[in-house]
């Protein structure tokens, strides 16, 4: 009696992460080469925004990309890090620049953590409307109350004595850079770990759906404020990079609501639910002005008025987001080919998949 052929099986091919980990060393490799490559005016406009940025889409992602709860007070919590930078620095002058880092985020997150409360009772547009109102509502406060800006005649924040790390002067574009690349790092490891965590796949659980998540036991209220709050963090972290380190000085339009409305453009473009999608983003955001204006320098002999070449910026980006929204949700991560194709789709809006 012959016996049956058995089948055969062949084994899935294994995902090498070898060209990831060069492209993570070329990009640490470029970065690192900045300074002493780059003009001043390159370091200063275009890498420093650049890396500040991407630690604000970096925020938002994990809270809209990884956790799937819409927000639109980004720029709220950029502002609130801001000012509580500011008033650690000027009434607290002897805590040392990172520790005042630390905890304005911690103030931030706390802020967070509740205008996010709304979110274990409503979700979609609703949410997005609860956290709307954190922006309105820290423009109008500090506006209102003269002490969180030191009664400024132009109601605006700068350091006193500008940027300083344990006796060295940081206020140099070089200076300035070193801080934020090294802040930027580190929030970029720390949300690298979350993610890989059970916090991280217990928000990609609320995301996907939050009462099967619930129904297998993850703690839905209890991850979304925790999204919040981290979130919140690195977004406050941002904003007072973005005030001192890029900026200078701010005020409380360097945090208006086209901010929130660009830090969200950066994650659809980038890649929701990816931590190197905040980088596309922010980097496609950044290069765009540029590629523009190289544009009408050298194709319309500098014929196109300002005003309309920035109207011409705002069109292209809303594009962009009705394409990214309708043809590749998961943005410029998928289309470079830098998110495996088995990975599930991730959709500004969970419940509307393809």
């Amino acid at each position: 009696m012959s016996q049956a052929a058995l089948p055969v099986v062949t084994p899935s091919p294994v995902r090498s992460d070898a060209p990831r980990i060069a492209l993570l060393m070329a990009a640490g490799l470029v970065l690192v080469a900045v300074p002493f490559f780059a003009t001043e005016y390159w370091v200063n406009a275009i890498v420093v925004p650049f890396l500040i940025l991407s630690l604000a889409g970096l925020g938002l992602n994990l809270l809209t990309g990884y956790a799937g709860q819409l927000s639109l007070g980004s720029g709220a919590f950029m502002m609130v890090g801001a000012y509580a930078t500011f008033a650690f620095q000027l009434r607290l002058p002897e805590l040392p620049l990172p520790l005042a880092l630390v905890a304005s985020g911690v103030i931030a997150g706390a802020v967070g953590f509740l205008f996010g409360l709304p979110s274990t009772r409503i979700k979609g547009f609703y949410l997005i409307v609860s956290t709307l109102c954190a922006q309105f509502f820290f423009e109008w406060l500090f506006l209102k109350f003269p002490w969180f800006y030191n009664a400024n005649s132009s109601a605006t924040i700068a350091l006193p004595g500008g940027l300083h790390l344990f006796g060295l002067d940081l206020n140099g574009p070089h200076g300035r850079y070193w801080l934020t690349l090294g802040v930027v790092a580190l929030s970029t490891l720390l949300a690298l770990n979350l993610v890989r965590s059970q916090t991280g796949r217990n928000w990609m659980a609320v995301r996907d759906m939050d009462t099967a998540a619930a129904v297998i036991g993850v703690p839905v209220r209890r991850a979304k404020l925790q999204a919040f709050a981290v979130s919140s963090f690195l977004l406050g972290i941002a904003g007072a990079l973005w005030a001192f380190a890029y900026l200078g000085s701010a005020s409380v339009q360097s945090f208006g609501l086209s901010r929130s409305y660009q830090i969200l453009f950066i994650i659809i473009i980038g890649g929701l639910g990816t931590i190197r999608g905040a980088y596309l983003g922010a980097a496609f955001v950044s290069l765009l002005p540029l590629g523009l204006d190289w544009l009408v320098q050298h194709v319309f002999a500098g014929q196109v008025d300002a005003g309309v070449l920035q109207n011409v910026q705002k069109a292209i980006f809303g594009a962009l987001i009705i394409w990214f929204l309708i043809r590749e949700p998961e943005g410029l991560a998928r289309l470079l080919g830098l998110r495996p194709s088995g990975v599930a789709r991730r959709t500004l809006f969970p419940s509307v998949q393809r």
